[in-house]
């Protein structure tokens, strides 16, 4: 009879012990399935220029959303001579939770040698 209880505990501490294992592979696989923000912004780069044909310059901003990323990519839209005179864009890409792009519009464009325009109130 001793043995048998022995037996059973036993048996109910490896079961304990494999769900605890289990739960935590799950977290692992999880977090795995998550792409890391760098793995976001490479993404983001490499979706965007497949579509528009046009390579990233930088990314200057980047956020977690409610619904995955979004962020703010300079590309180089007309390269002209001088460089600084060559026509640039902002575009605004949104990506879901595992960083795949969901929507982009470009939200402006500019000269790259030109500031961004003042404020009225600012010197």
């Amino acid at each position: 009879m001793s043995n048998t209880k022995n037996t059973q505990e036993s048996q109910d501490s490896q079961e304990s012990q494999n769900s605890r294992s289990s739960s935590r592979t799950s977290d692992k696989q999880t977090a795995k399935s998550r792409p890391s923000p760098m793995e976001v912004l490479r993404q983001a780069r490499g979706q965007l220029a497949e579509l528009t044909g046009m390579e990233a310059e930088s990314v200057s901003s980047f956020e977690q959303t409610e619904e995955g990323w979004a962020l703010e990519v300079e590309v180089l839209e007309l390269e002209r001579v001088p460089d600084t005179m060559s026509l640039m864009a902002s575009y605004q890409v949104e990506l879901d939770a595992e960083g795949q792009l969901t929507g982009y519009r470009r939200v402006r464009r500019y000269e790259r040698g030109r500031s961004d325009a003042r404020r009225s109130g600012g010197r």
